[in-house]
């Protein structure tokens, strides 16, 4: 069966719901969603009893943790929970930045739980996952960013499932050389900054972040050995040069995992879609990608960060 992902009952928490603060207006602009054409359409099934979507469900609730794939609406997700595979949300599920196309909640977040790590580590073990992705909120109220956070959740991961090779998906940490410090000695296999759009749309769509400092921060993690991903959506009002530009300045910045996807609006609120890129047109820029010299990418319609990113992990390590 087919669906409008946004529509479909079971991407929604089950229990205590989608966190309340996600209501919150993105900007004064009210933008209805437009319809989506045929190739963004999602075949899902039915959740049924004991089968992968619902373990990851239940496991995720059980312990009580967050995942990207419910709180950003990620268009994957009855996907990637049938094949056993989340991303995890850390630091809680309220953003520190306001970003135009996002669907994660924004505010003032709660104090951080320091229980988390361990209970991210126990869910690892118990889905016997051999590629795990963690992300997080911003969270611009602490003064590394969240970096130890994340240390400790690489750890415990490490001392639960020590096959388990590892992914980050970073916020910018403000390009603190002692916050990214934290984080490379926690040694994951990954380190993902995504860039989200092109320098032009920074200050519209993503106004507390800043390109240049992304792409400061992808040159330092490349610079000290790690292997460096980031990507980019498609959408919101990018011109070819854009992202000729864009692709090439991530290039030079180090990267060399690259997932290029299209930006769907969460909310009436939230930016509007500018266009519905065609899948040619994702496979004009993988081509343009591989071309310039980045070692694996993914693009394409439904693409997000982490998509089937175990595999294009072994496919870089090999």
């Amino acid at each position: 069966m087919i669906f409008h992902f946004t529509k479909w009952p079971h991407f929604k928490k089950s229990k205590e719901g989608m966190n309340p603060l996600k209501k919150k207006p993105r900007s004064k602009n009210i933008s209805p969603r437009v319809d989506l054409p045929e190739w963004m359409k999602v075949r899902v099934s039915f959740p049924t009893e004991g089968d992968a979507l619902s373990k990851v469900r239940e496991e995720v609730e059980s312990k009580k943790l967050h995942t990207v794939c419910e709180s950003a609406s990620c268009p994957n997700l009855n996907h990637c929970w049938n094949r056993r595979t989340a991303t995890y949300m850390l630091s809680g599920d309220i953003c520190t930045r306001r970003c135009q196309y996002c669907d994660v909640a924004f505010g003032k977040p709660n104090p951080l739980d320091l229980e988390e790590p361990e209970r991210v580590a126990r869910s690892v073990a118990e889905l016997k996952l051999r590629h795990v992705v963690l992300t997080a909120v911003n969270r611009d109220d602490l003064k590394d960013g969240g970096a130890a956070h994340f240390a400790e959740t690489i750890t415990k991961i490490k001392s639960y499932r020590p096959t388990c090779s590892i992914e980050v998906l970073i916020p910018d940490f403000k390009a603190k050389e002692e916050s990214l410090q934290i984080l490379y000695a926690a040694k994951p296999n990954i380190i993902n900054h995504n860039i989200e759009t092109v320098e032009r749309l920074f200050p519209t769509i993503t106004p507390q972040k800043n390109y240049k400092r992304s792409l400061e921060v992808l040159s330092h993690i490349a610079k000290h050995g790690f292997l460096t991903k980031s990507g980019l959506i498609l959408g919101l009002g990018e011109t070819k040069e854009d992202v000729k530009q864009c692709l090439e300045d991530l290039y030079q910045h180090g990267v060399r995992m690259l997932t290029i996807g299209q930006y769907l609006q969460p909310g009436p609120t939230h930016y509007p879609v500018q266009e519905f890129v065609k899948p040619e047109t994702f496979e004009f820029w993988k081509e343009f990608a591989y071309r310039t010299g980045f070692k694996t990418v993914a693009s394409g319609p439904l693409v997000r960060s982490s998509y089937h990113a175990e595999e294009y992990f072994s496919d870089e390590a090999n």
